[in-house]
Parts: C-alpha cells; structure tokens; sequence
C-alpha cells in the first residue's frame, strides 16, 4: 500500500494528536491569534471563532501555502439569550468592529441565540431556536466547518469539533449526515470555491 500523500500525515491520527494539530495549525494564522486572545474581553459569552477562517488556515499549513490564503473573513460567535432584539447584537457587532479594526479584516459576529429569528427569511428554511453557541456546529452544512476554538480568559483553549477532525484532516468536503435544511445552490457554489483554491480536496455532492 502507498503512502498517503504528505498533507493527508494527519487524517488517520489520533483525536489527541489532531487535536494539537489542529490548533498549532490554526494559530499559525495572526490573525486567528489576535482574535482569540481578545474574545474574553468583549461582550460575547460563550465567545468562539468558528469556522473558515480554522479548516483554511489548517488547509494552507499542510499544504505550504500562507495561512491566510483565500481566507475572506472571521466568523465569531457567541450565545446570548438575555436580549434577542437586533440591536443588542448590533452594539456589540459594533463595539467588536471597534476592537478588531487594526486587524484589517473582516471580522462578522452573530448571535447564535438569534439565528432561528433570521434563518428561514434569509435561506427559506425552519431553524429551530439554539442552546448554546457550541450547538450551532451541529447545523453546519459540512463536517469540515463545523470546527471552533473557545478561549476561556485563562490560556486555555476549547476545540469544539463534533464531527471530530477526520475531514478536515482527510481535505473532504461533504454534507453533514442529516441535510434537511441545507440549500443546493449554496453547497454548490461554496464547494466550487473550495475546489479552485484548494484542488487536493475532495468534494462529495448532497444527496439527490
């Protein structure tokens, strides 16, 4: 049996071991790092970022390419159930743009506790109301998104993975098990870009 080819050393690996990775990755973009470090002092509880802006920085590591290649914004989430109007989350969107804004990039924050107010107007689907913010990544619309690094203020850090790291590790692009609730066209047109800046992947269409 082949080798499997270098930027796949870690599909195989152990939680622990892609755990570790995986962060080691992700913080050799700078732009994670300042974002992480400064998430305990804003107002976002259960504060995390998510997403792209990790998986592409950890794409870009194994693969010799600069971390931030191709990385168009931060997502950054947070859960907070005790004010749902939009203007509470537009303060502290506000307030984060503020923060972040000698980054000079695109930072989007949202309220997770918000989502299912929004969701069906904007993507013509039911969302049920969130619990947490962690929560969320269950509703990503691939495995390899559903990825989140969680500061707690005291240097440590929380990957929250819960399709675990095997496809990001293994450059997989698919859908999530249950694929109620994710739209054609846009699983379409984001795995279209992935390919392009990212050929090594391997893109799996939704089910018809």
């Amino acid at each position: 049996m082949s080798e499997p080819a270098d930027h796949l050393r870690y599909a195989r690996a152990s939680k622990a071991k892609q755990t570790r990775e995986f962060i080691r990755l992700a913080h050799a973009n700078p732009i994670n790092v300042e974002i992480i470090k400064r998430i305990p002092d804003l107002p976002l509880p259960q504060g995390m970022l998510v997403s792209g802006c990790l998986y592409q920085s950890v794409w870009n590591g194994l693969l010799g390419y600069d971390p931030t290649r191709g990385i168009r914004d931060y997502d950054l989430v947070y859960f907070d159930d005790t004010d749902l109007s939009y203007e509470a989350e537009d303060k502290v969107i506000q307030e984060c743009a503020a923060a972040f804004a000698d980054l000079g990039v695109e930072v989007e924050v949202r309220n997770q506790a918000r989502v299912h107010l929004w969701f069906k107007d904007r993507f013509g689907f039911d969302y049920a109301p969130l619990k947490s913010a962690a929560e969320s990544l269950a509703r990503y619309m691939c495995p390899c998104h559903a990825v989140a690094i969680e500061p707690d203020g005291a240097e440590t850090l929380t990957l929250h993975a819960p399709y675990g790291l095997d496809d990001v590790f293994g450059f997989l692009v698919r859908p999530r098990p249950r694929q109620d609730g994710i739209s054609a066209s846009s699983y379409v047109k984001k795995a279209t870009r992935m390919k392009q800046l990212w050929p090594e992947l391997t893109i799996q269409p939704l089910s018809s």
